[in-house]
């Protein structure tokens, strides 16, 4: 069975697929290669890929690799890479995309749109909360940014001189009016951030009310879940809609590649 790689490049990690033609048949994440290796000129890619979980240790052929990234550092590891198709914001068919938008939101846009279609909202719970979305007609409709779960919970404990060490990843719901530091700083993350959530897609929802709505990236799944038990169902129709998809990025790669779209091929110089 032939097989390719997809690979975005995040601010924190990898992010890999292996792929059948377009069916994904798993996915892993590794850390940003070290500095000593990204300095090196000598690269056995084999030996690179197997230490990564990329190829079984018996396969000889490389395989094709799609690569999408916002780390120019790390991207510039992979140039002379044999078969390395690297894709930029001109290969992504979505009009009106301004030419700072990142790599990976132009390609959750694309991944969602391909598998639920126009108007669509993507919500990316990553390092950097992102909202992006696309109207009915396929055009891209714009989006915001600011600082995700975890990046606001460092901003508390690095800069502040006697507030504790928060945990990012704490899954229940904290109380909304807390008796402790810890949970206070919980609380005034969690429901704020969920205030803004429920702003931005009722919003969304206003002007295109058929729209898809899905998560996306490590906190996308927690915001769903918390949205989902902190507001009413009944008051908020797109509640019944939210999907969550933790994989839009390496979709969106995926239907580049089925859609036969160019991407720039390098590597091997």
């Amino acid at each position: 069975m032939s097989t390719w790689l997809g690979l975005s490049i995040g601010n924190s990690r990898y992010h890999w697929a292996e792929f059948s033609n377009h069916q994904m048949l798993r996915s892993w994440e590794t850390e940003h290669l070290s500095e000593p290796f990204l300095n090196s000129s000598q690269r056995d890619w084999g030996d690179l890929l197997r230490s990564l979980n990329c190829i079984p240790t018996d396969q000889a052929p490389l395989p094709e690799l799609w690569l999408a990234s916002v780390v120019p550092a790390q991207t510039e590891l992979w140039q002379t890479y044999p078969h390395l198709h690297r894709i930029t914001l001109a290969d992504i068919p979505i009009p009106d995309m301004y030419p700072s938008l990142g790599i990976d939101r132009a390609l959750a846009l694309w991944g969602a749109g391909s598998l639920w279609g126009w108007p669509v909202l993507v919500i990316d719970g990553g390092t950097a909360l992102t909202f992006t979305g696309v109207d009915d007609r396929g055009v891209f409709k714009g989006g915001a940014i600011l600082p995700g779960l975890g990046l606001q919970g460092r901003s508390l404990t690095q800069f502040t001189a006697a507030l504790p060490q928060l945990d990012p990843l704490a899954t229940t719901l904290p109380p909304r009016w807390a008796t402790d530091t810890l949970a206070a700083m919980h609380s005034g993350i969690l429901y704020t951030l969920l205030a803004g959530l429920d702003a931005f897609i009722t919003d969304w929802w206003k002007q295109f009310p058929d729209s898809a709505l899905v998560f996306t990236g490590g906190d996308g799944n927690r915001l769903a879940t918390a949205l989902q038990s902190c507001l009413v169902s009944s008051e908020r129709d797109w509640l019944k809609k939210l999907q969550v998809n933790p994989h839009l990025v390496l979709q969106g790669i995926a239907a580049l590649r089925s859609a036969g779209r160019s991407a720039k091929v390098s590597g091997g110089r």
